[in-house]
């Protein structure tokens, strides 16, 4: 069973606002650090084109905007990051600690509270992330443009997915909710009509 899909609003102390204040602080930590890297890094791809193309520019260009768009958009993000982000932000918002509110975006990312492997798999992809930055942040222009084209699509596509898997996710636990008190009220009415029957 996935961590939201179990009793809603069961930690004693943090009310039903400060959770869903806290599942949006989630979402919206990790969704403004990934539109901040876009403008970012979109910016130093636009300063690419102040420099000559050749055709392998233009060539490279081309294979690497797909190549990322796939593996970084829909491998890494759409089925993998994302998803990830919206069960745990439901999970704040359903199971609300005080650590999981104030380290939302961390919680959401993975970072604390899962498996030795998932946690393990976090931390590695930063570091490999921050080593990856470092590299092509010595590469000359037009090449760290024409790559940061690709990384850019990729967080886009991220960027997009996490937001309409998590507006999903949240449409669904609020349909379970609404359905909670109509199913007991047609259990209650059930025992009703069970107990006036003649013996």
């Amino acid at each position: 069973m996935s961590e939201a899909g179990t009793a809603e609003y069961e930690s004693p102390g943090i009310g039903r606002a400060v959770a869903t204040a806290g599942a949006l602080w989630a979402v919206g930590g990790i969704v403004g650090l990934l539109v901040w890297a876009v403008y970012r890094l979109a910016r130093i791809s636009m300063a690419a084109f102040d420099h000559p193309f050749a055709w392998y520019h233009w060539a490279s260009l081309l294979a690497i905007i797909p190549f990322m768009a796939w593996s970084e958009g829909l491998r890494g993000f759409q089925l993998r990051f994302s998803p990830r982000v919206a069960e745990r932000a439901m999970a704040v918002r359903s199971q609300p600690t005080l650590l999981r509110v104030v380290l939302a975006p961390l919680y959401a990312a993975g970072y604390f509270e899962g498996t030795r492997r998932e946690r393990l798999g976090v931390w590695f992809g930063t570091v490999g992330i921050l080593v990856l930055i470092v590299l092509v942040h010595r590469l000359d222009q037009p090449w760290r443009g024409i790559l940061d084209a690709g990384v850019v699509v990729g967080l886009s596509w991220g960027t997009i997915a996490t937001l309409a898997l998590t507006v999903r996710a949240w449409r669904s636990q609020r349909g379970r909710r609404s359905r909670k008190p109509a199913l007991r009220a047609g259990c209650r009415r059930g025992r009703r009509r069970t107990q006036s029957l003649p013996r």
